[in-house]
């Protein structure tokens, strides 16, 4: 697993896009923290990151940018601070199944894929709850920033894997997951087994 999969273990991904073409391009169908957008949002979202959005159910995390598929780990990062639907629901990535990591980041617990990746960059993962902000940067909350996500991935990545930085934006890869970094936006791709 690539450790910038999550930005729990910080950085990446385009707003809500995925592989398949969504039947509308318009917000019909496309739901965020259990509130619908609405066609002017859809189509702000998409001109801003030149994709289309695929009908769903998303988390988003307001604070690091942070979201996913309901029930799921962190797909991606887009822009923090977003007003995308309402507010983040504590068993977003888990459902009925809350408790299985008792790691919560931002007020939601994280998914069991995310812990993992937390734990092959730091090791043991202690069961509390923590914040992080768009940058990586986080701490247990309420208290001073402790630790960088991003930085401690890069410093594992540079042991093995490779990134390489283009005209067009950044690439890299750990020979099972591959990411592309868009500058301009900041968004990024995953592909792999990530």
């Amino acid at each position: 697993m690539h450790p910038l999969r999550i930005v729990l273990a910080a950085v990446l991904l385009f707003a809500f896009a995925c592989a398949a073409p969504p039947a509308r391009a318009q917000g019909h169908g496309i739901v965020v923290n259990g509130v619908p957008l609405d066609d002017g949002t859809a189509d702000a979202l998409q001109r801003a990151y030149g994709t289309r959005l695929a009908p769903g159910r998303y988390w988003y995390d307001r604070r690091s940018g942070l979201w996913g598929l309901e029930l799921g780990p962190a797909q991606g990062q887009v822009a923090p601070g977003m007003r995308l639907g309402g507010p983040l629901h504590p068993r977003a990535s888990l459902g009925a199944r809350a408790g299985l990591t008792r790691v919560y980041i931002n007020g939601r617990e994280i998914h069991p894929q995310e812990l993992r990746i937390l734990q092959q960059l730091y090791g043991h993962v202690v069961p509390a709850r923590y914040w992080l902000d768009a940058r990586g940067i986080g701490g247990y909350e309420g208290g001073p920033a402790q630790f960088d996500v991003r930085a401690r991935a890069m410093q594992q990545q540079r042991a093995g894997g490779y990134t390489r930085r283009t005209h067009g934006g950044a690439i890299g890869s750990d020979g099972q997951c591959s990411y592309y970094n868009d500058p301009s936006s900041g968004s990024s791709v995953l592909t792999g087994n990530c």
